[in-house]
């Protein structure tokens, strides 16, 4: 049997991420990095990558990743999810890089690996697994055309851009135009890209490498949004063991008590879910359902555990400075990334034969 408790190694590598944002990320400069031009932290990503290594956690050695498994790789993820820490590490080092590794594009991962290049798939961040896509058109050899929604563009220095002649193309973000949208998750800006005769490279067809990728990056999204929930419970039951009323803590109220129990039973069914998404994607047994599991319940647990944070906190919860808002809003955007929860649901019930609610 699936052994989904974590291993020594997955412990070390969540406490040294865990020790590294504690040192290099606090919630007021996330929040100022929010309201900047820059949402992106480059300097923590480059530490993350240079110093860690963990651009290529799940590219090969052969290639100068470390060959890792998505274990690891959603242990990293549940850490970053913790911090809310504004870097494009699952766009680029996971979703990114399954689509090379489907495309089989050596050169490129192994400069991914390096951290020289930050990837990003031009699939718009709402598009769920096995489902059709935005492409752009092929003309005179050159791509032309307009695409929305696409996360961590405005960072990125390669892009995977899908063509309606069915293949994938390496572009040079350099060569087009990237407008940022309004987006409710300012830790992970969208944004829209233009392409007016650029030149790309043929991969390899785009619907393989597309899939994969979605599907390795809703399964591992259940990994940060399980770090966010986590940390929103904590910091929760923290401030309401502080906090006093009628010279009593908050937390001792039985009405609350019972509202955080139910969090904490969401919580650690979450970590279940999550756990067995990123052993499956890692093993590659039983993986579209499992994917499909973690993603139909993760939403609902991130965003309820995130507005009980807001809640809980009385009015310091409300303010700005506090950093309850950001997570809210990575929540609520992240319910929506890779497929909502009924997009799941509806794919969990055709995997498995049953009519779809």
């Amino acid at each position: 049997m699936t052994d989904l408790l974590y291993s020594e190694e997955e412990e070390a590598l969540r406490s040294a991420v865990r020790d590294l944002l504690a040192d290099r990320l606090d919630p007021a400069g996330v929040i100022a990095r929010t309201e900047s031009d820059t949402p992106h932290d480059v300097s923590l990503w480059k530490t993350l990558t240079d110093g860690m290594a963990l651009a290529g956690l799940l590219i090969p050695q052969e290639l100068d990743g470390q060959g890792a498994s998505h274990r690891e790789a959603a242990v990293v993820l549940e850490e970053l999810g913790r911090a809310v820490a504004p870097v494009p590490y699952l766009t680029s080092a996971v979703v990114a890089t399954e689509a090379l590794l489907e495309c089989g594009a050596d050169d490129l991962l192994t400069q991914l690996a390096s951290a020289t290049l930050v990837g990003a798939l031009a699939v718009a961040l709402h598009t769920a697994p096995g489902v059709a896509f935005a492409t752009v058109r092929v003309e005179d050899g050159t791509l032309h055309g307009e695409l929305t929604g696409i996360a961590d563009a405005a960072g990125a220095d390669l892009l995977l851009v899908p063509a309606d002649d069915g293949g994938l193309y390496a572009v040079d973000a350099s060569a087009v135009t990237v407008t940022p949208q309004i987006s409710l998750d300012l830790t992970r800006p969208l944004a829209t890209v233009a392409l007016n005769g650029v030149a790309g490279r043929r991969l390899a067809d785009a619907e393989p490498a597309v899939r994969r990728a979605l599907r390795t990056g809703a399964g591992l999204l259940a990994s940060e949004q399980l770090g966010l929930s986590d940390w929103a419970l904590t910091e929760t039951v923290r401030y309401l063991k502080e906090r006093k009323q009628f010279n009593r803590p908050v937390g001792g109220f039985q009405a609350l008590k019972h509202r955080l129990a139910q969090r904490w039973l969401e919580v650690v069914h979450l970590r279940a879910a999550a756990r067995a998404a990123a052993d499956a994607l890692a093993t590659g047994e039983d993986v579209d359902v499992s994917v499909a599991v973690a993603q139909a319940y993760a939403a609902h647990v991130a965003v309820r555990a995130a507005e009980e944070a807001l809640q809980l906190h009385g009015g310091i919860g409300m303010t700005w400075e506090h950093p309850a808002h950001l997570y809210l809003k990575r929540a609520k955007a992240d319910s929506l990334a890779y497929g909502t929860a009924g997009a799941h649901r509806a794919a969990l019930a055709e995997l498995v034969d049953l009519q779809a609610p």
